[in-house]
Parts: C-alpha cells; structure tokens; sequence
C-alpha cells in the first residue's frame, strides 16, 4: 500500500466544551491541545462565566480530566468545603460510554454541519472558524439531556 505523506501535521486544533443540561446553551474554546494545565485553565474559564454559581461537570474518562494537576486543583478549591457545596465538582462518566455524554453528540452536529458545507471552507483555519462559530454558544436539545435533569440545578 502507498504511503501518502500528510502535509502540515502540527496544524491541528483542540476543542473544550461545555452543554448546559438545564438551558441547552453550548460553549466551546479553542485550545492548541488537551493537557491537565488547559482543562484547569478551561475550569477556570467556566467559573468566570458563572461567579458565585457552583458548577457540576460531567465529563469523559480524557487522561487529561482525571491527572493529577486538575485532581490537585480541584482539591485545593474544594478544600474544607463539604461535598454538597464545593465550588466544582466533577462526576465521570462510565467508561467508554459516548452514548451517556450529550457533548458527543453536539461534536457530530458540528462535524455534519462541516461535511454539508465543505466546499466554503478552502483552508484549515476557515474549517477551524466554521466550526467553532457554527457551535460557540448554540442551543441543543437532546432527548439524552433529560437523563440528567434529577441532578439539583446549582445555585
């Protein structure tokens, strides 16, 4: 089989995101990768955007979600706080169930959005800025949402 060398390698794009399971509202970020510095850095983003307001996130098995700098942070935030009112609290997901993460199925509408219109885009950086505005503060609603509405809307 040929080999086909690929071209600009390091250009490639990492996405944070976040659904609201109460409103729909979806955030994305843009970050040059996933590591334990970018998800604390992307907490803390989510924070900015809800002072005062407690945040549960419920989110996939990634390495960088579980290492020890976010295990540290959120530890160092949560310190002497009981559990029912730590500022962020993180619940995972079983593993390797897609099907259970509502995120999953905004990045599929994202990805369709871009096949169906593909032929706007002519460079990696007008495929990066489709995506992201076609998703970057979007509503969704997903039947799957409604799994997780008995989790108490933080105050």
């Amino acid at each position: 089989m040929p080999e086909v060398p690929i071209e600009n390698s390091a250009e490639r794009q990492t996405y944070y995101g976040v659904l609201n399971i109460y409103t729909g509202d979806f955030i994305v970020k843009p970050y040059s990768c996933g590591n334990g510095e970018i998800t604390v850095s992307f907490i803390e983003y989510l924070r900015s955007l809800n002072v005062g307001k407690k945040i549960i996130i419920l989110w996939d098995g990634a390495s960088y979600h579980r290492c020890n700098e976010v295990k540290d942070y959120l530890n160092g935030l949560n310190s002497g706080i009981k559990q029912k009112d730590w500022k962020v609290n993180c619940i995972p997901f079983a593993s390797y169930a897609p099907d259970q993460n509502p995120v999953e199925d905004v990045w599929l509408k994202g990805k369709n959005f871009l096949r169906k219109n593909f032929y706007k885009n002519r460079t990696f950086n007008q495929v990066k800025d489709c995506f992201f505005n076609y998703l970057d503060e979007q509503v969704f609603k997903f039947g799957k949402l409604d799994w997780y509405i008995s989790f108490p809307q933080p105050v």
